[in-house]
């Protein structure tokens, strides 16, 4: 161990200084003297309780029965109703901008917007978990590989974030900022799937192995759609005004009409694109065009080359496989 009469502990305070005299320098990287944004470790625990109530019996506690279910799960709803209440009226005093000078009256005002968002989110959950049961569902009909609908709760990370997504969704659709994009990118960073929270998906909807999709804020999906891992459902350009800034609220990314399938790694571009139902999208595909219904879309079968030691060229042993091959 360094003896505490060599380190330099003496640097401490100019470090502390120099740091402090950027906050006011870069103040867009710093949130001083207001009032308190929305708490992410209380954001995501809430997340937590959310899928407890989703799925009980699947999360923390175990041995729920029918006799005890309606008290665990009611002190679930209560905390959560006071934690979002907090954290969504933090939320809409910060986009409002009232967070700098927030005086009693407006605090008063922001709980009371809180306490109605987080009351007409929770209204919805029993709604919502019809439509999971869809998409667990989905998942299972849609991998052969997978054994029960428990295997789809516990182990598919599209099922997780699709889970994130959907509740993030209904905050969004009641107005609430900010918490949404926290939860969808918090299932991100679980999953390696980004889906925006404004997006609208329909219902059956699986994701299968998952990791690289991107879904953006103004895509539209349909009812009993399949992706794979590495869709990117994007958008082809970012239009500007006059000044160069960036036009916001424009539909810039694709719609996706009922029953397609998109395989891996394909890439779909553009607010104009409407991939018409019945489709089949192979793996790598690139479109920035519309495609009519009951359409397969597979790019050109590559040739495989190979070259020996010496330079010759040698018969590939192995078999090309089309495009729109379904992973296994």
């Amino acid at each position: 161990m360094i003896p505490f009469t060599v380190l330099r502990k003496d640097k401490i305070p100019e470090i502390t200084e120099r740091l402090v005299a950027t906050y006011r320098e870069v103040e867009s990287l710093n949130h001083l003297a207001h009032c308190p944004l929305p708490n992410y470790e209380v954001v995501v625990s809430c997340i937590e309780d959310l899928k407890e109530i989703l799925y009980p019996g699947y999360r923390r506690r175990e041995f729920l029965h029918w006799e005890n279910v309606t008290f665990y799960v009611g002190s679930l709803v209560d905390r959560l109703h006071d934690r979002l209440r907090s954290q969504i009226a933090r939320a809409l005093c910060h986009a409002a901008g009232d967070d700098f000078t927030c005086t009693p009256e407006q605090r008063t005002h922001y709980e009371k917007l809180g306490d109605e968002k987080a009351v007409a989110f929770l209204e919805q959950l029993p709604e919502l978990r019809r439509i999971l049961a869809l998409d667990a569902q989905a998942a299972y009909e849609g991998d052969p590989a997978c054994k029960s609908l428990d295997e789809v709760i516990f182990c598919y990370p599209g099922f997780e974030a699709v889970t994130i997504y959907r509740l993030a969704h209904l905050l969004h659709e009641l107005g609430v900022p900010l918490i949404p994009r926290m939860m969808t990118e918090w299932a991100h960073s679980r999953t390696g799937i980004d889906i925006h929270p404004g997006a609208k998906i329909g219902k059956h909807f699986f994701i299968d192995h998952g990791t690289g999709v991107v879904i953006g804020e103004t895509c539209e999906i349909g009812n009993h759609v399949k992706i794979y891992q590495g869709v990117t459902l994007g958008a082809l350009s970012f239009p500007t005004d006059a000044e160069g800034k960036l036009i916001r609220g424009l539909k810039r990314h694709p719609t996706i009409e009922d029953r397609v399938v998109i395989y891996a790694n394909a890439t779909i571009l553009g607010g104009e694109t409407v991939i018409g139902h019945d489709c089949v999208i192979g793996s790598s595909v690139w479109l920035t065009s519309s495609v009519p219904p009951y359409t397969t879309v597979t790019m050109e079968k590559p040739r495989l080359r190979m070259r020996g030691k010496n330079g010759d060229e040698l018969q590939p042993v192995v078999k090309e496989v089309g495009a729109a091959s379904e992973p296994t």
